[in-house]
């Protein structure tokens, strides 16, 4: 009888410390092969830019490949659909900015996934959108392009992409008295030739795109949509600073992973991020894009995500967008 307890003991242990082995694995053999980051947006995007910068520095911690997938369209719902449906491994991450999952999963009737679906690794920046206007427009602040749509009436016409853009843009409209047509585009950069044409007297763009196309002649900024001036734009004021009250919309860029990821691995990646958001030129790229570094570990990331989805479904009925 003895023995036979003894032998019942010794397969519960194994049982057990089978089950408890996939964690351990987890931890000190990932990774083993290539690391894929999905990007919502198209290459040579605001979004690319970012993406495929900490895609190469996660390489460098990880000491394994990284490749990006650009997954555009939808908003970003084919490339969050796409992660959430991947194998919840560590081999596939979501650079994307949360709010923007918020905002879409308050805009869609039948969203194809849920907040429980995702898990956030890290957060690593954030930023604010950007009201810009064709370089060779005569407006050269937001009070003067408040006064110029309100000449034009409905005549007037602005350009948009991101949800983030559509909410700052609708805000823009209610608090300032003005009454633009909006032109939603599938991506900023389809959006330059009518700027530059000037079928479109602005646009609410994402900082990497509205700077960059500053930087090469095309377009100029004349507001941030942040409550605060930003540090790595302090020339830039805000949309409150130019007359237009209640505008305060920061956004954030997220590494997040499907929910069933091992905890050891969330750690890991979080770990890595960290390292890359921490070091000096990261730090000056992001000031370059008109991005601040911001860090919080996994737990405090997903409660702000979860909390996120409750207040984007008041943005969005502030905004007056309809659901899809």
């Amino acid at each position: 009888m003895n023995r036979r307890v003894a032998l019942i003991g010794s397969c519960l242990l194994a049982s057990y410390v089978a089950l408890q082995a996939p964690a351990t694995y987890a931890a000190e053999d990932y990774p083993k092969r290539t690391i894929s980051i999905v990007c919502a947006f198209p290459p040579g995007s605001g979004a690319d830019v970012l993406v495929r910068y900490f895609a190469d520095r996660l390489a460098e911690r990880a000491k394994t490949s990284v490749i990006v997938e650009n997954k555009p369209g939808a908003t970003g719902n084919i490339a969050a659909t796409y992660v959430v449906r991947s194998k919840p491994d560590g081999y596939t991450i979501y650079l994307h900015g949360p709010q923007v999952i918020a905002a879409n999963l308050n805009i869609l009737k039948n969203p194809p996934f849920k907040p429980e679906d995702f898990q956030v690794v890290s957060y690593i920046l954030r930023q604010a959108f950007m009201v810009s206007v064709p370089a060779n427009s005569p407006v050269k602040t937001l009070p003067e392009l408040t006064a110029l749509l309100k000449q034009k009436g409905d005549k007037a016409s602005y350009g948009v992409t991101a949800v983030h853009a559509r909410i700052v843009g609708e805000l823009y409209k209610q608090n300032a008295g003005v009454n633009p047509t909006q032109v939603l585009y599938r991506n900023s950069a389809d959006s330059v030739n009518d700027m530059i044409s000037g079928s479109l007297d602005f646009g609410v763009f994402d900082p990497v795109f509205a700077i960059s196309q500053q930087r090469e002649g095309r377009m100029r900024t004349v507001a941030i949509a942040s409550g605060e001036r930003m540090s790595t734009s302090p020339d830039i004021p805000t949309m409150q600073e130019g007359g237009v009250p209640e505008i305060d919309m920061v956004s954030f860029f997220a590494a997040m992973v499907p929910a069933a990821t091992p905890r050891p691995i969330v750690e890991q990646l979080n770990v890595w991020f960290n390292q890359v958001v921490a070091a000096p030129e990261t730090r000056e790229f992001l000031a370059r894009n008109g991005a601040e570094p911001y860090l919080v570990d996994a737990d405090k990331g997903q409660a702000m995500f979860l909390q996120a989805v409750k207040d984007y479904k008041v943005y969005i009925q502030r905004a007056g967008i309809p659901q899809e």
